[in-house]
């Protein structure tokens, strides 16, 4: 197995990396590349949902960015220690009927000494909006370095 970089017990400057690396695969919206960042036994709460495995966790992500379409999705930190992370988010998408929401949430991480995730809760929010209220607009996939991050947009 390859390591995960960066590895714990992680610093400010390796947590927020850590973050960004997340954010970046999950922006890619591909459920195997994304899987690939966690231990093959990890365990999710996802909303009311719960996964075990890599197998589960692509599943999970399938369905989940079938209904979720033209999804952008902003992470930061919000603490750390030793090897977990506890992060925000705020993701946007809209459903096959247009109608666009935007997800607000925050996930607490465990990882084990590979830098792979063992352990991922989440607790989500969403909130119908106007496709004028969206905030997160960039080219699908990566978001730029440029594009101002939650607390820049006042989330």
């Amino acid at each position: 197995m390859t390591p995960r970089l960066p590895l714990p017990p992680f610093t400010r400057d390796t947590a927020v990396l850590k973050v960004r690396l997340a954010e970046d695969g999950w922006n890619t919206r591909n459920p195997e590349t994304v899987s690939l960042a966690y231990t093959e036994n990890s365990r999710w709460r996802n909303r009311a949902e719960f996964a075990t495995g890599r197998g589960q966790i692509i599943a999970l992500l399938s369905r989940k960015w079938t209904r979720e379409l033209d999804y952008r999705l902003v992470k930061e930190l919000w603490a750390f220690l030793g090897n977990r992370i506890a992060v925000r988010f705020v993701y946007e998408f809209h459903d096959d009927s247009g109608n666009w929401f935007r997800a607000y949430g925050n996930e607490n991480w465990e990882f084990d000494e590979q830098g792979l995730m063992q352990v991922r809760h989440a607790s989500i929010n969403e909130l119908p909006i106007t496709e004028a209220d969206r905030k997160l607009h960039w080219p699908l996939g990566r978001r730029p370095d440029g594009h101002p991050g939650l607390s820049d947009l006042g989330f």
